[in-house]
């Protein structure tokens, strides 16, 4: 990963310079493995979280009756495919409206926007947010073969109109419930700095890798500080 941050903090501010290609691991093998982990995973991740889910649901519901539990939005997927992301609803029901006058506080950079106090976030959706149980719903998306339990985190459409060539490489593969990202830091990451981590993570992804992520990615279940 090293000369992956080393060729982006080469970059010289306002001067255009050519930027490398990423290699894929894109072997036969390894991509029918890891759909097969990804469908037992998913599988068996709703079964065993099936209380969770309800009790989510249940807790959601009280705080706002009127509200739905479950939130969707469109993201892009592999080769810039889009779909619709599942979650547990954290926020008020007009969050999307809301979202313009926030624009001016956002705490993170490039095509990312995060708060960490953002009104728009519910009681309980702090607590599911904190522990990322909102992102449980993700696991229809991994049946449906929409997204892969680790890969990049799939990014809004807006988000997306302000890539550059170098930045929708992160689009190649099937993007993940977890990745690289979350386990590094999550959202005291900035953008540039989550490219760079996806692109290594496209680069030497195996196997190994993937369930290395995902055992780090339990550890969020307790808490992530980083996590808002």
């Amino acid at each position: 990963m090293s000369s992956l941050v080393q060729n982006k903090e080469a970059m010289e501010k306002g001067k255009e310079i050519e930027q490398y290609t990423v290699s894929i691991n894109d072997k036969y093998l390894y991509r029918m493995l890891k759909r097969v982990i990804d469908v037992i995973g998913a599988g068996l991740g709703i079964v065993l979280l099936l209380m969770i889910f309800i009790i989510v649901s249940i807790a959601i519901k009280v705080e706002d009756p009127k509200g739905p539990v479950f939130f969707s939005q469109k993201r892009v997927g592999k080769n810039g495919k889009t779909f619709m992301m599942y979650k547990f609803r954290s926020m008020v029901t007009n969050a999307e409206e809301k979202l313009e006058e926030l624009l001016k506080q956002n705490e993170t950079t490039g095509a990312m926007f995060k708060m960490k106090e953002d009104p728009r976030v519910t009681r309980i959706g702090k607590i599911i947010r904190k522990t990322s149980i909102d992102e449980l719903p993700q696991l229809f998306n991994v049946l449906k073969g929409e997204m892969s339990l680790v890969g990049p985190r799939p990014p809004l459409p807006r988000e997306v109109e302000i890539y550059t060539d170098y930045d929708k490489q992160r689009l190649l593969v099937t993007p993940g419930c977890t990745g690289l990202w979350q386990v590094s830091g999550r959202s005291n990451i900035g953008f540039e700095e989550m490219v760079e981590l996806d692109l290594f993570y496209i680069t030497n992804r195996n196997l190994q890798f993937d369930i290395k992520i995902i055992l780090k990615t339990f550890l969020l279940l307790f808490g992530s500080k980083n996590a808002f």
